[in-house]
């Protein structure tokens, strides 16, 4: 963005002099809400009207590094939470011109439940939806915004269900550390010390176990 600025020269016993331009630029930049998500991060936008789903890619742009678009929760909807690696998912009630039931979105939501119980989903519904909205929230769904939405709260809305999958993921990948841990001590504790035997016993070589142990500070 570029600004003309007039500065008036007036020197004591002379006369005005002809205006000058100073040719100012300004170079804008964008700071994110959210820094931490703006290299890294998906999400997954599940809504069938095009115009829906342009508004909430450019809304987000700033918060992931990659933004997906599913216009129906067809049979890839599994394919690309499986590969996908989403950090939340933004997902429409009804797909169905007339239909305003939100039976497609409550079924779609048992869905990604199913495939990824650690996946944040944010439904996205009309103003009279909320009833439904509330309904789904009791069914897993993280948080719901109503359309047409404000952007900042949507920004928010969608930030904070992020920061829950990434809490519910560290959780998850503590526990399963934890039973690691504890069936390597039980095997070892078993096998007297023996490395080969207790290694046998869970299925690992050697060298398997021993990275392992080392992992665990054992």
């Amino acid at each position: 963005m570029s600004i003309s600025v007039s500065v008036g020269l007036i020197t004591q016993g002379k006369k005005r002099q002809p205006d000058r331009h100073l040719h100012v630029t300004h170079h804008r930049t964008t700071q994110s809400r959210c820094p931490e998500m703006n290299t890294a991060g998906a999400l997954l936008i599940v809504e069938d009207d095009a115009d829906v789903q342009r508004a909430a890619r450019i809304t987000l742009a700033g918060q992931f590094a990659r933004i997906d678009a599913l216009a129906a929760p067809d049979e890839a909807l599994e394919a690309r939470l499986t590969t996908g690696g989403y950090d939340v998912a933004l997902l429409d009630m009804n797909f169905v011109a007339g239909d305003r039931s939100g039976s497609a979105g409550l079924d779609a939501l048992a869905r990604i439940r199913a495939c990824d119980s650690t996946l944040a989903v944010v439904l996205m519904t009309a103003y009279g939806g909320v009833q439904l909205a509330v309904a789904a929230l009791k069914r897993g769904a993280t948080d719901f915004v109503l359309k047409p939405w404000h952007n900042e709260k949507l920004i928010a809305t969608i930030e904070a269900a992020a920061r829950t999958t990434r809490a519910q993921r560290d959780t998850e990948a503590q526990t399963l550390d934890q039973l690691e841990r504890g069936a390597i001590e039980r095997a070892l504790t078993k096998a007297e010390g023996n490395i080969s035997v207790a290694a046998a016993a869970l299925g690992l070589s050697r060298p398997a176990l021993y990275r392992r142990m080392f992992k665990h500070g054992l």
